[in-house]
């Protein structure tokens, strides 16, 4: 089918080296013929060999608007499946806007956001998954984020998909072909053969949706909330972690009177969206109260509690609050300035609290390391960095996953009730479109529109 010829400029705007300007389309190659001048020679790019790039000029009319570099790409054998050509020009926004407008003005059009692996995916180069992992890649917050969607990008999860759909439309012919011709092929057996498949598309599909709050985690990163009474190190701590002086510390207490946010990576590649609140304690300052009802509304909220004590002082009412609070959330105790004689002991919270303590000693920079691997134990199993499993992260993979799990589940159930086999059908072909609409089957223009938008330009 003819498309038009689309354009925009595929690098960020700034100041750097290179930038570049992509075209796709019918027109791609006629449209560089118009506005590309060899250096030594009068050769039309249109005549040259895929997958070759040539050094030029970028021309409208006699005017040279930059020296560039012009690689040329011929469908199928690209990103869309359509004729591309990539302008390499200097990394300055006037040129690189320039050359954009020259190229708009012979013919193209310009892209919108996603347009590019939009047409990947409709001109069925990649399913939708995979068009959804590039837009995961480029917004990845971490080497784990990134290598996951890396995997969805190659097609592992794709993989897992297409296996369970092929056995249910296997399943599916069995029946349908023994209802039509009972007197050749037999049903008798079949269902608790047929139930053997469900445990296992039910036990893969399971452990998808388990993996995908690991997933939501390693993709948005843990929501990170530090508690604690005044003074006892919280701002210290959001310090060391932040690797700068973001907080103010000081020794009066109640410094911090508002949250404080910030997105960091740990040592181990792990995202924390870390906020630090005002100390909680009883107060008479309105300033600072709405600051600890703050705090603690914020704690509800979180993924992870980390509960800052000072083991100099004893425990008091505030610290009983804290705990009580904090009584069903994740949450991980740091018992501070373990370098000065302690008031309070480990064994002494252990009685009140069920959550892990840690020693620490910000000054000396003392529990971190532990404090960062006791994170990534609670929140992920095993060796999230170098495993073939691939976490789900979009909620819509894990809503058609859910649909399909509820409509396999119903089949085992019909066959736990002798229903008669012509049922079965029916939830398997349900079960079967969940997760075809995964990859991009019977999806319709508005989600397939709502998905790409979210993409930058020219990508």
């Amino acid at each position: 089918m003819k498309t038009d010829t689309i354009a925009a400029i595929a690098t960020a705007l700034g100041s750097g080296g290179i930038s570049i300007v992509r075209i796709s389309g019918d027109e791609a190659l006629s449209i560089i013929d118009k506005i590309y001048r060899a250096k030594s020679s009068s050769k039309r790019l249109s005549g040259e060999k895929s997958h070759t790039i040539h050094y030029g000029f970028i021309v409208d009319g006699e005017e040279i608007i930059d020296e560039v570099m012009v690689t040329i790409m011929r469908a199928p054998s690209t990103y869309t499946r359509e004729d591309v050509a990539e302008i390499n020009c200097h990394g300055g926004i006037t040129v690189t806007r320039k050359i954009l407008e020259l190229v708009l003005r012979q013919g193209a059009r310009l892209a919108e956001p996603g347009e590019f692996t939009k047409r990947a995916f409709l001109n069925g180069r990649i399913d939708l998954s995979q068009a959804e992992a590039v837009c995961d890649i480029i917004n990845a917050k971490n080497d784990i984020a990134l290598k996951n969607s890396l995997k969805q990008l190659r097609g592992r999860e794709y993989e897992i998909i297409r296996n369970i759909r092929e056995d249910i439309l296997r399943d599916v012919a069995y029946i349908e072909a023994a209802l039509d011709d009972p007197e050749h092929i037999s049903l008798e057996g079949f269902s608790e053969e047929l139930y053997k498949h469900q445990d296992n598309y039910c036990r893969i599909i399971k452990g998808l949706i388990k993996g995908s709050k690991s997933g939501k985690l390693i993709k948005e990163g843990i929501k990170t909330v530090i508690l604690g009474k005044p003074n006892v190190g919280k701002s210290s701590l959001m310090n060391i972690l932040v690797r700068e002086d973001r907080a103010i510390v000081t020794d009066i207490a109640g410094t911090t009177r508002d949250t404080l946010e910030e997105t960091i990576i740990l040592e181990n590649n792990i995202t924390l969206n870390i906020i630090d609140t005002a100390g909680i304690r009883e107060t008479e300052d309105t300033v600072e109260k709405i600051g600890v009802e703050k705090a603690m509304r914020i704690a509800k909220e979180a993924d992870l509690i980390i509960y800052v004590l000072d083991s100099s002082t004893p425990l008091d009412d505030n610290d009983e609050s804290i705990l009580s609070l904090i009584t069903d959330k994740k949450a991980i105790l740091l018992l501070n300035k373990s370098d000065l004689e302690p008031k309070v002991t480990a064994e002494e919270i252990k009685k009140k609290s069920s959550h892990p303590i840690i020693n620490t000693s910000f000054i000396e920079n003392k529990g971190i390391e532990e404090l960062e691997q006791l994170i990534m134990e609670m929140f992920f199993q095993g060796d999230i960095t170098h495993n073939e499993e691939i976490y789900i992260t979009n909620e819509r993979h894990i809503e058609a996953f859910t649909n399909a799990l509820e409509a396999l589940n119903m089949v085992r159930d019909s066959i736990d009730s002798g229903m008669p086999e012509d049922l079965y059908p029916i939830d398997l072909m349900n079960a079967y479109e969940e997760l075809g609409r995964i990859i991009g089957e019977n999806v319709g223009e508005d989600l397939i529109d709502m998905i790409f938008a979210e993409f930058c330009m020219g990508k």
